[in-house]
């Protein structure tokens, strides 16, 4: 037992049995499944793209016709973190058991490992300077690259205890850093270094000016991917404590942001069930510039997959089917209209007609 299970009453989940929770799940999805196509490119889709799926009328504006998804890379073991580097025009993602960042450069469509080691990194973005942000599994902390490449340490602990894993993470106008710490690379050996949870789930944000770290809410089982809104007066963040925890639901969370520091009125956004196939988890979360949420989704299979789009309204209006679990996403590209996900073992991009809210 975790010290986090100690100093709250929740109970906790085995593995085994979410998986064979997971397990059923998938094998309740219906016929709506990805379509049979070469994901490597030499064969191409028909247009117009049979797993851009329009849910919702208003989803139509924002889908193109003539445009497909593509698989940019495969081979990794979980990708996650997707930021985009606008200067550099280049695309950095984690993979997080290979303990290495790739680059992925829009000129010539070129994969590299950018940084190995890389602590086990999840999820990535970039401050206002250009400078690279991570959130480090393997060393429980965030961590700020800076011009001549040296690393600084912006957040390690809490009330004098480590931290559990940090996961993600956006960065606000004001320079600061907001951030989750679900603890999932403690919890196991293959995403960082297996160690006990020394305090409890929650969200933080680090100040641009002292550095010093303020919890904004513990009012979510795990929380994991998170994005502000357009004006950045209210707070996203996607619950995958159902993964440990059996009373979680599976859903997004809404905030009220307060003097761009605190967090209330906290309230369910959206649940992550798609009717008549299934309902798995959200990750990794953003937003574009007409307040739509696109989400990450998985854990459920053939038909859910993929990327859920949700109005401001909490409408689910749109979906793009992938084969293989979705872990994030991001906004990228020279008109910030190209939607880059990472799979579980590959980099997908397609574009849309929506922009990116936000910086990576």
């Amino acid at each position: 037992m975790t010290v986090a299970d100690q100093n709250t009453p929740r109970r906790y989940l085995d593995r085994r049995t979410w998986l064979k929770g997971l397990a059923f799940g998938a094998a309740s999805v219906l016929e709506a499944s990805v379509s049979k196509r070469d994901w490597s490119g030499k064969n191409p889709i028909r247009y117009p793209d049979p797993d851009i799926v329009v849910l919702d009328k208003r989803f139509a504006q924002y889908k193109l016709g003539n445009t497909p998804i593509q698989r940019l890379h495969t081979g990794t073991l979980w990708a996650e973190g997707p930021a985009w580097n606008g200067v550099g025009r280049y695309l950095v993602w984690s993979d997080i058991p290979n303990d290495v960042q790739y680059r992925w450069l829009e000129e010539d469509n070129h994969v590299s490992i950018f940084r190995n080691p890389a602590g086990n990194s999840n999820g990535n973005t970039f401050d206002y300077q250009g400078r690279q942000i991570s959130c480090e599994h393997g060393n429980r902390r965030v961590v700020r690259y800076e011009y001549d490449g040296t690393i600084t340490v912006l957040a390690e602990t809490w009330q004098g205890k480590r931290l559990n894993a940090p996961n993600d993470a956006v960065v606000h106008p004001s320079g600061d850093v907001w951030f989750t710490d679900p603890g999932y690379g403690s919890l196991m050996h293959y995403e960082g270094n297996k160690g006990p949870l020394e305090i409890k789930e929650a969200v933080y944000r680090i100040d641009a000016n002292s550095g010093n770290m303020t919890m904004v809410t513990d009012d979510i089982y795990k929380p994991n991917g998170l994005c502000f809104s357009p004006d950045y007066k209210k707070l996203y963040i996607a619950d995958t404590g159902s993964s440990h925890y059996p009373e979680a639901s599976k859903e997004i969370k809404i905030w009220d942001v307060v003097n761009e520091k605190l967090l209330q009125n906290g309230k369910r956004f959206v649940s992550m069930e798609l009717e008549g196939v299934g309902i798995g988890q959200a990750d990794g979360i953003r937003a574009d510039v007409d307040g739509n949420i696109w989400s990450s989704a998985g854990w459920v299979g053939d038909g859910y997959d993929g990327v859920h789009i949700f109005a401001p309204d909490g409408t689910r209006i749109g979906q793009i089917r992938l084969p293989e679990m979705c872990s994030n996403v991001c906004f990228g590209g020279r008109k910030r209209n190209r939607l880059f996900m990472t799979g579980s073992q590959s980099l997908y991009a397609v574009y849309v007609e929506a922009q990116g809210a936000h910086i990576a």
